[in-house]
């Protein structure tokens, strides 16, 4: 499809880029498992939570839109899904407004999250709005100096999982608008549940690097797989697949669950498979579907280890 068979509408659902928002509600899925396993659940924080993560999530998609148009790093080259700004979609300063309403939308939403969670949520609020814009925004873009992987890991794996249990448990354990971390609202499960979560959203951005690694090299975008190659970016996606599948077995092993915390086993075929194609392929006609299926991942993996926290 030509970009002049696009209409408007679809246009900005390309831009939200509905496929990436797994990597906003995993998190979420998995931190309100925890919560219900501690039987701290509560369901308006949570979904509180989730739609905070969702609002975070697009308008970070405009942010990178609309800064990778601008700065030149998304050219005729690009092998990945198609940009609006970059192809002449939406005029770049609607996408700029775009990114900043939803941005506000987020932040707007969250002032409920603060009321809930104090002062901690405030910090990491803001600091998750300003990072979204930071990766590919401002005057040192994360995602164009190889910081972009651990921006993800700590933002959409660590924070946000840590951060769903911890309102939860915050509206359940504490009055509101506590200034410190209350007790019971950060705990080592929590964390612990984080880290799969973490690593697959990561690898959804090693493998967009791995694919764009050529024309990222020539537009300035430093990137890991531009800095140390396609072996390296490669082992940190088997890196973070291994991390995300040894979670479960120590919680299971070392930390008491039941069996059923073993469910995300059953989702290692899917991720062997993708891996394969990581390893091996460097074009965007094998790894556009790897990317797609990384985030599909993300979901069932997410779902799974849900529902063995759940049970177990």
């Amino acid at each position: 499809m030509s970009t002049q068979d696009i209409s408007r509408r679809r246009a900005w659902v390309m831009a939200s880029r509905p496929q990436t928002l797994p990597a906003a509600a995993a998190p979420v899925v998995v931190g309100t498992a925890v919560a219900v396993h501690a039987d701290l659940f509560a369901p308006l924080p949570a979904f509180a939570a989730l739609v905070g993560a969702l609002l975070i999530q697009v308008g970070t998609n405009f942010a990178n839109d609309y800064y990778d148009a601008v700065q030149g790093a998304d050219t005729e080259a690009r092998e990945g899904f198609t940009r609006v700004t970059a192809g002449g979609l939406i005029p770049p300063s609607e996408v700029k407004r775009a990114m900043y309403l939803t941005f506000a939308a987020a932040v707007l939403l969250g002032t409920y999250l603060v009321y809930v969670g104090g002062v901690p949520i405030l910090v990491v609020g803001l600091l998750s709005v300003a990072s979204g814009i930071a990766y590919t925004g401002g005057p040192y873009p994360l995602g164009y100096h190889g910081l972009g992987d651990l921006f993800v890991f700590v933002f959409f794996g660590l924070v946000a999982v840590a951060g769903t249990f911890y309102v939860q448990a915050a509206s359940v354990l504490a009055a509101p608008l506590s200034v410190g971390i209350p007790a019971g609202t950060v705990t080592l499960v929590a964390v612990l549940a984080s880290l799969p979560i973490a690593a697959i959203s990561t690898n959804i951005l090693v493998v967009n690097n791995v694919r764009d690694k050529e024309e990222d090299a020539t537009t300035g975008k430093r990137t890991l797989a531009v800095r140390f190659g396609y072996g390296f970016a490669r082992a940190e996606y088997v890196t973070m697949l291994a991390l995300a599948y040894a979670v479960p077995v120590y919680l299971w092993t070392r930390a008491g669950f039941d069996w059923f915390v073993l469910l995300p086993v059953f989702s290692m075929p899917v991720a062997a498979r993708i891996a394969r194609t990581v390893v091996t392929e460097t074009k965007g006609e094998k790894l556009n579907p790897a990317l797609e299926d990384t985030g599909k991942l993300l979901a069932l993996y997410a779902v799974l280890f849900s529902i063995g926290l759940v049970l177990a």
